[in-house]
């Protein structure tokens, strides 16, 4: 039995309805931007049908923790998958990335990484991926310092 197989009903691709959020007043709670489920990389399947034509977020698993406006700045409008570079088996992760890319009429590739060197890793599978994929897509790669602030 796969390591990565999965029988857990969270697991199970959905699509999560929001109404568009506004700003809200300065201590006030802020909802969530997340509008699918999984976001593991692992987890997600190429033929999710909210890859469709999305804007993909490819998140480094610790900048949303260091990056305190992770979800208005990233996440919003976006669909995302998350990853650790250091941590995941990711011999799978350039095929899958391109498949995405490929299958679904990607629009555009943001990569929020941490500025430690590990974090490079999922820059360059997203690099490699979009190339692989045979589709001109922009690709944009930030860098978040882990003190918090946006480098690039």
């Amino acid at each position: 039995m796969s390591s990565h197989t999965c029988s857990c009903p969270g697991a199970s691709a959905r699509i999560i309805d929001r109404q568009n959020s506004t700003s809200t007043e300065s201590g006030e709670s802020r909802p969530s931007e997340l509008r699918q489920w999984p976001t593991q990389l692992h987890l997600v399947p190429p033929s999710a049908p909210y890859l469709k034509n999305a804007h993909l977020l490819i998140a480094a698993d610790c900048a949303p923790f260091a990056y305190a406006e992770f979800h208005r700045d990233f996440i919003k409008g976006r669909v995302l998958v998350n990853a650790c570079p250091k941590l995941d088996d990711t011999s799978t992760y350039v095929d899958k990335l391109a498949a995405m890319i490929s299958q679904n009429d990607i629009q555009s590739v943001t990569v929020p990484i941490m500025e430690v060197p590990c974090c490079r890793g999922l820059a360059m599978m997203a690099q490699q991926a979009v190339q692989k994929s045979g589709k001109d897509v922009p690709l944009e790669i930030v860098v978040i310092g882990i003190n918090g602030d946006r480098k690039s």
